[in-house]
């Protein structure tokens, strides 16, 4: 399946402080990626990025699945927050649940996740933020990082679409890898959406092919 070339209207699912969704809207008003963040959304109602979102003025909305009497009527209202604002791609950045069945087969290939690990490696249930780190630390690895994938009906195991290995030193803190990890994925989620939206990406399977940028012709007079 090829991903067209689009007009990436985004909504941000985050459950936390929200810097990856930062890195997303940076990039987006420094033209670094054509898109545009139309939404916020969380299942928190105190996560950091909200604020984020009130200061660059990009509608949030906080849905707790369990506010709602059934997961059909959680999917209900979900679909109507998207569909309010044209939404037609999600990046999630944090969000810690799992993504409704639904949402995932009407959003397939249009839909992404960071991941703070080089996949599948320290991935799964119960794999995120610092657990990932402090895994990585004890197991004893030498190279950890970063990974953007599509998103699929399990944790973490949907097509990769982008990864950024980052070294572990043995005197490293969970702390010390999380920071130098957070500011790869700060790097690589923009662009990997990037490549989404010029329409180079090919999930073929498992496999996602990406075709190279083909560089412009100088024009002579």
């Amino acid at each position: 399946m090829k991903t067209e070339q689009l007009h990436m209207n985004i909504a941000i699912f985050a459950s936390g402080g929200g810097s990856n969704a930062e890195a997303i809207i940076r990039a987006v008003k420094s033209g670094q990626l054509n898109a545009q963040v139309s939404l916020i959304i969380s299942d928190k109602d105190h996560a950091g990025v909200l604020n984020r979102a009130s200061n660059h003025g990009i509608p949030a909305y906080t849905v707790h699945p369990a506010s709602y009497a059934s997961p059909d009527t959680y999917l209900e209202a979900l679909f109507a927050i998207l569909d309010e604002q044209d939404i037609n791609f999600i990046a999630l950045a944090g969000y810690l649940k799992k993504i409704p069945s639904p949402l995932v087969d009407r959003f397939q290939g249009r839909m992404t996740n960071i991941h703070p690990s080089l996949l599948p490696s320290f991935g799964g249930p119960g794999m995120y933020g610092r657990h990932v780190h402090s895994a990585v630390r004890e197991r004893g690895v030498r190279w950890t990082g970063a990974t953007v994938h599509f998103v699929d009906h399990q944790y973490d195991t949907g097509p990769i679409l982008l990864q950024k290995p980052v070294p572990v030193h043995q005197d490293d803190t969970a702390d010390d890898i999380a920071q130098r990890v957070l500011r790869v994925e700060h790097q690589i989620y923009p662009e990997a959406l990037q490549l989404i939206a010029e329409g180079r990406v090919t999930i073929e399977g498992h496999r996602v092919l990406i075709e190279p940028q083909i560089p412009h012709s100088p024009n002579h007079s």
